[in-house]
C-alpha cells in the first residue's frame, strides 16, 4: 500500500531540511533497508535490538544521503513479538528505547510490519503520529476502519492516526467514488494524495527515493506536498518525532 515507499521518501525529505533523521526498519522483510542499499550486520539480531542504546548504536548506518541514518532490518525481527512479550511493561518497551535517541535526531521514522502485533502496539504507544497509506479500494479502506476501531477498543489515542490516499488512479471510477465517499462521511484523511506511478515501482531498480531519481514526477511532487503538510502539523503540535507504520 505504499508503506515503505512513503517512509523512505518522507525520511529523505525531512533530512533534506538540515534535520538529523533516523529511519528504523523494523519490518523483517527489510524493504526500506533494500531501497537504501544497506544490510544489517549478521551478528545483530532481534534480541540485540532490545538490549539498549549501545548495541543499537553499533548497527546504525549512515546512508548515501546527508543527515539520514538507518537502523537496518534483520530477518530475525520476525521473532520480535515473542521477545517483547517476555519483557515487563512490554507495550512500552520501544517507547522507552526510542526516547534515548531523541537528543540525537530531530525525527525518527519507523517502517513497521503491516499487521497488528505486539510490535505494532509498541509503536502505537511510542509514536506521536502514525501515517496510514490507504489505496482507494474497498478492502484497503476497510483495513483502515478496522485499525481505527482497534484504537478505540483498546483506548489508544486515535488522533495519532493520519491516513492519506496512495496509489490513486483518478481514471478509475472506484477510486473516485471511494475518495468522494470518504469526504462525504467526514473520514479523517490528509489533503495530499499520492498518485499511482510507474516511477514509484522503479524505486526497487534505482534503490533511492523517487524524489531523488525522478524529482519532477507527479509522485515525487506529491511526496513533497505530503511532507509539507505533515511538517505543518508537527510544527503546530510542537512535536519532534514522526513515526510511520
Amino acid at each position: 500500500m505504499g508503506k515503505t515507499t512513503s517512509c523512505v521518501n518522507l525520511a529523505y525529505l525531512a533530512a533534506g531540511e538540515n534535520r538529523r533523521v533516523l529511519l528504523c526498519d523494523l519490518d523483517p522483510q527489510g524493504a526500506a533497508s533494500f531501497y537504501l542499499r544497506i544490510r544489517s550486520s549478521k551478528k545483530f539480531r532481534a534480541k540485540h535490538l532490545l538490549k539498549g542504546r549501545k548495541r543499537i548504536n553499533k548497527n546504525i548506518k549512515g546512508t548515501d544521503f546527508h543527515n539520514l541514518d538507518l537502523l537496518p532490518s534483520s530477518f530475525s525481527y520476525r521473532h520480535l513479538d515473542l521477545l517483547l512479550n517476555k519483557k515487563k511493561h512490554s507495550q512500552y518497551y520501544l517507547k522507552n528505547l526510542l526516547e534515548k535517541f531523541q537528543g540525537d535526531y530531530h525525527y525518527i521514522f519507523i517502517d513497521c510490519p503491516p499487521n497488528i502485533t505486539l510490535v505494532s502496539e509498541n509503536i502505537f504507544i511510542a509514536a506521536h503520529l502514525i501515517l496510514v497509506p490507504v489505496i482507494p479500494t474497498t478492502l484497503s479502506l476497510r483495513s483502515y476502519q478496522q485499525l481505527s476501531n482497534f484504537f478505540t477498543r483498546y483506548k489508544y489515542d486515535f488522533r495519532k492516526l493520519l491516513a492519506f490516499f496512495s496509489m490513486v488512479e483518478h481514471r478509475k471510477l472506484l477510486h473516485r467514488q471511494i475518495i468522494m465517499t470518504s469526504a462525504q462521511e467526514h473520514l479523517p484523511f490528509l489533503h495530499t494524495q499520492i498518485p499511482y506511478s510507474a516511477a514509484v515501482e522503479k524505486m526497487g531498480l534505482f534503490r533511492k527515493p523517487i524524489v531523488v531519481h525522478r524529482p519532477k514526477s507527479k509522485a515525487a511532487q506529491a511526496y513533497m506536498a505530503l511532507w509539507h503538510e505533515l511538517r505543518a502539523i508537527l510544527n503546530k503540535m510542537n512535536m519532534k518525532d514522526l513515526i510511520m507504520p
